[in-house]
Formats: C-alpha cells, sequence, structure tokens
C-alpha cells in the first residue's frame, strides 16, 4: 500500500519560537517517510490540514500543495514504471529545482523546464509550456531570477510582436511578405511564462511576480476575425490529384474529417469509430472535447465517414506543425490565397453550418464551445457577408 499526504509535527515538537515543521508523508508497505516542505507555523496557525490565521496562508498552502504534486507524480511514475521507490531520491527531486543559487544564468530557462512535469497538464499543454520556455531562451533576456523586472517583460513582448510566421520554401520564392504571430499566439506565450513566474514567487524565488502590473495591458488578440474556406475553395482542396498514401494525401484527408465534423485538432487525433453509435446509417458521437472537457456532439457525414472508415475506424497521428506545413502546400497547389491551417477547417465548418440556416445555439454544442460567446463570432461573418451584397447591389447602381 502506497499513499501521500500533508503531516503537522509529526514528532510532536514545537521549536522555542513555537512553530513546528509541515511535511509530506509516504506509506509505503506500512512505513511512514516523511519530507520536510520548509514551511513551520504555530498549532493555531494549523487547522483541517491547511495553514490559516496568517497574511501569507493562500501563499504557503500553495506552495505546501505544490511539493505535494510533485511527489505524487514522482511515486506514479515509479509506479507505472515498474521501479522501487527511493525516498532519498524522491527528496532530492523535490528539493533540488529550488536549491541551486538564485542569480545561476539560465537559472530560469532550468527551473521553469523542471516544473512542467509537475503541472498536471494534458501533453499537449506541456507542449505549449516547452514551447513557451524554448522562446524565453532565444529572447536571451531573462535568464537569472534578478532579470524578472517589469521593464524585461515589456522587452520581452516587444520581442513576441517580432516573430515571423512560417513561409514555405515556395511562399520565399514568390515574395510572399513578412508576417508576424498574431496577438492571440503572443497572449498565449505570456500566459504561460506568467503561469510558472507564479509558481515561482510560491516557491519564494522572486519577491513579486511584474506581471501582476501589467494587467490590462495584454489583450486576447483579434478574436472577430475568422479565417474559412467557402463551398468551392474546399471543393477544390477535395479534387486535388495527389498520390495516395503521401503525407499530402493523409493531411488532406484530415482536413476533410475536420471540415465535415468541427473537431479540434487534439479531438480528431483521439477519434476511435468504436466511440460512436451507430444507428442505421447514422454515425453519432458525443464525447469531452480534450482540451477543455466540455461536450461535443457529432454526427458523422459521409465524407468524414469515408476518411474514418479509410484508416480503420481510427485517424492518423500526426504532429500539429507537420499538418499545418502540409496545409500550406495544399493551398497553395488548390491557388487558396488563405492560410488555411487546422483551425481553418473547424471555422469552415462552423460557418457552414450557419449558412445553412443551423441555430447558432446548435452549433455552440457540436463545436463543444464552453459558451454561445464563443460561437457568435461566426455569426458575425455571415453578417458580413450580407454587407457584401450590399456592396455589389451598391456597385450596381
Amino acid at each position: 500500500m502506497i499513499k501521500t499526504g500533508i503531516t503537522y509535527n509529526h514528532r510532536r515538537r514545537f521549536a522555542k519560537d513555537g512553530t513546528a515543521s509541515i511535511e509530506i508523508s509516504i506509506l509505503i508497505n506500512r512505513k511512514y517517510y516523511y519530507i520536510n516542505t520548509g514551511v513551520r507555523v504555530r498549532k493555531n496557525e494549523w487547522k483541517f490540514n491547511r495553514i490559516v490565521n496568517r497574511a501569507d496562508a493562500d501563499s504557503l498552502n500553495d506552495r505546501v500543495a505544490i511539493m505535494l504534486e510533485r511527489v505524487d507524480a514522482i511515486v506514479n511514475k515509479s509506479l507505472e514504471n515498474g521501479t522501487e521507490i527511493d525516498v532519498a531520491d524522491i527528496r532530492r527531486k523535490v528539493w533540488a529545482p529550488d536549491a541551486r543559487r538564485r542569480n545561476d544564468v539560465d537559472d530560469v530557462i532550468v527551473w521553469m523546464s523542471e516544473q512542467v512535469p509537475f503541472l498536471g497538464v494534458k501533453h499537449g499543454t506541456a507542449k505549449h509550456y516547452e514551447c513557451s520556455i524554448r522562446r524565453l531562451l532565444e529572447f536571451g533576456h531573462i535568464r537569472k531570477w534578478s532579470d524578472v523586472t517589469l521593464e524585461n517583460l515589456h522587452r520581452w513582448d516587444a520581442y513576441l510582436h517580432g516573430i515571423e510566421t512560417h513561409r514555405t520554401d515556395a511562399e520565399i520564392k514568390a515574395g510572399k511578405p513578412v508576417e508576424y504571430i498574431g496577438q492571440g499566439t503572443v497572449r498565449n506565450y505570456h500566459k504561460d511564462t506568467n503561469a510558472l513566474l507564479g509558481r515561482a514567487l510560491k516557491f519564494g524565488l522572486i519577491d513579486r511576480n511584474p506581471y501582476d502590473r501589467m494587467k490590462g495591458e495584454i489583450k486576447r488578440g483579434d478574436t472577430e476575425t475568422v479565417e474559412y474556406l467557402t463551398r468551392e475553395e474546399l471543393k477544390r482542396i477535395e479534387l486535388l490529384e495527389l498520390t495516395k498514401g503521401t503525407m499530402l494525401d493523409v493531411a488532406r484527408d484530415l482536413f476533410i474529417f475536420q471540415a465535415y465534423t468541427g473537431m479540434g485538432f487534439s479531438d480528431m487525433q483521439a477519434f476511435s469509430l468504436d466511440d460512436c453509435k451507430q444507428d442505421g446509417d447514422r454515425w453519432m458521437l458525443a464525447k469531452k472535447r480534450v482540451k477543455t472537457g466540455v461536450v461535443y456532439y457529432v454526427q458523422l457525414l459521409q465524407p468524414a465517414l469515408v476518411v474514418a472508415q479509410k484508416y480503420g475506424g481510427k485517424i492518423p497521428h500526426i504532429a500539429v506543425q507537420v499538418y499545418n506545413r502540409h496545409l500550406h502546400a495544399l493551398a497553395e497547389m488548390a491557388k487558396i490565397q488563405k492560410r488555411v491551417t487546422s483551425h481553418v477547417a473547424r471555422h469552415t465548418f462552423a460557418t457552414w453550418a450557419l449558412h445553412q440556416k443551423v441555430p447558432i445555439e446548435r452549433v455552440s454544442k457540436m463545436l463543444g464551445h464552453a459558451n454561445i460567446r464563443q460561437t457568435q463570432r461566426y455569426a458575425k461573418v455571415l453578417a458580413q457577408d450580407v454587407y457584401n451584397e450590399f456592396d455589389k447591389l451598391n456597385e450596381s447602381l
């Protein structure tokens, strides 16, 4: 039997100042082991397994909780791998990231990298954190804890706004102008950095998180603009003559599957025909989204069903960066002057459904949106289409 928890003053001893230690307890085969958290409180400051009656109670509770998360993660990994649980090794891993000197070069980068496995996030989100940390390393001005300043965060923001989007070799040869990553992507980098610095604050590695002084400055980005393919543009991709079994062919199939289901990339990758309920010719699926946990509803239309059956009921696994790179190539082959990505397939489905008079509330359920506000931006696309028709009428006058 293996069990972890939080224990206060297990030795029943108080220091001269009336404080005692809070420790992480590990029960292995009926024997208890303890790892000191470095947090000491008085008896009246500890109730119901939480620190109370202190101004810094929330911060200290967070610190203890994070250390327990670390221990649980290491124990679970040992259990999964079938290896022996070494408490001394756990103690080193739990404390090592915080034991180094605060001004070592690359201390921030190394510490952040070591924190990712303990964040308790899904694999895809962990990859986003790792990408943000690599960008921070490329930035080069936040390497030591003393570099974590408001001024450097503003420099970090300026650096992010200067990152170029990917251009294919063909696009470079054709002289396609340089474009930069959008505000939404910039905000995601800031979001990851802020979360990691907030964690460092709880561990006492920094005295304050400068992001607290940037509230309201980092905009969400232009979420009103939705890039999607028209029915004619989608048909051009569907009719491309491609060699079967190539990555371009696979990417085209995946795009068609998304464009006729509205699934996000992660949900598509997790799709299995075995999860669907069959009622005659209808294949229906109700499942929680990988990213948000919100339930989405799908009935496989014929083009999507053909793709699923082509690959034996499961969708081929592919890295999203590789997928998007091949979608850019497909758009170029189909002479589509838009930046085609996985998101564009989802947008294409949503706008098509609304064009077909599907009520917006039901489109929201199909996409697995947490609230209808997320779906309303697609409705604005339809309104713009109406205004475009008025422009045509005006031109005829």
